[in-house]
């Protein structure tokens, strides 16, 4: 069995290659493995594993939580996505800066979302099947997000977004300048560090 080929994300993050192999009785495919990431420096413990099942052109995001951030593993099982992270990160040098990716179950590509940055994705497949597991423990009433089409962030989609399925809480997210406006001082938000 090989081993991951974990690739920096110049505003942070990871973007890496799968163990995968096939042969004539199908496939194998690894996602995680402690000892590996560890020896990249990148100390990761589960807390929770969710699938997402998404139809051609749905975006889902751009989310992030206030309190509680989560480092997220994005994989794709089934299908291909457009996969974006945004740096909300107040004190970093790339702040208010998007990346984009395309992982499919046919290139193998999974990416790390760091803790401070906003997370989403669109799906360019009829059905596209998205595995998360996250580090660090959910908490519903900090989840928010920044809108899909914030017009300060400019995330450069792969479609027409008059072609977008987006569901109603995602198209009520935040703008970016909410954001830069929000008071965090009494708050351990993803604007930290």
């Amino acid at each position: 069995m090989g081993k991951f080929e974990i690739i920096p994300i110049d505003i942070g993050g990871y973007i890496f290659t799968n163990v995968f192999s096939d042969d004539n009785r199908g496939s194998f495919s690894k996602l995680f493995e402690t000892d590996e990431f560890s020896a990249n420096e990148l100390s990761l413990s589960i807390s929770e594993s969710f699938v997402s099942c998404s139809d051609k052109n749905v975006i889902r995001g751009m989310h992030f939580q206030l309190r509680n951030p989560q480092i997220k593993i994005v994989s794709v099982l089934s299908g291909k996505i457009y996969d974006v992270l945004i740096d909300l990160r107040k004190n970093s040098s790339t702040y208010g800066q998007w990346r984009g990716f395309y992982l499919s179950s046919e290139n193998h590509r999974s990416i790390i979302v760091p803790r401070g940055f906003a997370h989403g994705f669109l799906s360019l497949s009829d059905k596209s099947t998205v595995l998360y597991q996250c580090d660090g423990r959910y908490d519903k009433e900090s989840d928010t997000g920044i809108v899909y089409n914030d017009k300060d962030i400019n995330v450069n989609w792969p479609i027409d977004l008059d072609d977008a399925i987006v569901g109603s809480r995602d198209k009520e997210l935040m703008t970016f300048k909410t954001f830069q406006n929000m008071d965090f001082t009494d708050q351990a938000v993803c604007g930290g560090g």
